[in-house]
């Protein structure tokens, strides 16, 4: 085991977890910093992992990843807001 795959672990259990559950409790604005939380240490976690392992080829998912999270956090605070 090296140090990359211990900060992996850690990252999932400090972050993650408490991300998951912001995003599954709570009035719709504490949803949506849960959703924010969840996509950016799953997107940190990734990058760890690829490090762990030695394939910086695997780069583009953490990337895409950021991309579609900031996506569907529009998306979600447009649900969010008044409808006319």
């Amino acid at each position: 085991m090296n140090w990359w795959l211990l900060a992996f672990g850690v990252l999932l259990v400090g972050g993650l977890g408490p991300g998951l559950w912001l995003a599954l409790r709570g009035p719709a604005a504490h949803r949506l910093v849960g959703l924010e939380l969840t996509g950016s240490v799953a997107a940190l976690a990734m990058m760890l992992w690829c490090q762990a392992i030695g394939q910086a080829s695997f780069l583009i998912v953490p990337v895409v990843l950021v991309l579609l999270s900031f996506a569907g956090t529009l998306v979600f605070t447009r649900l969010l807001g008044p409808h006319r």
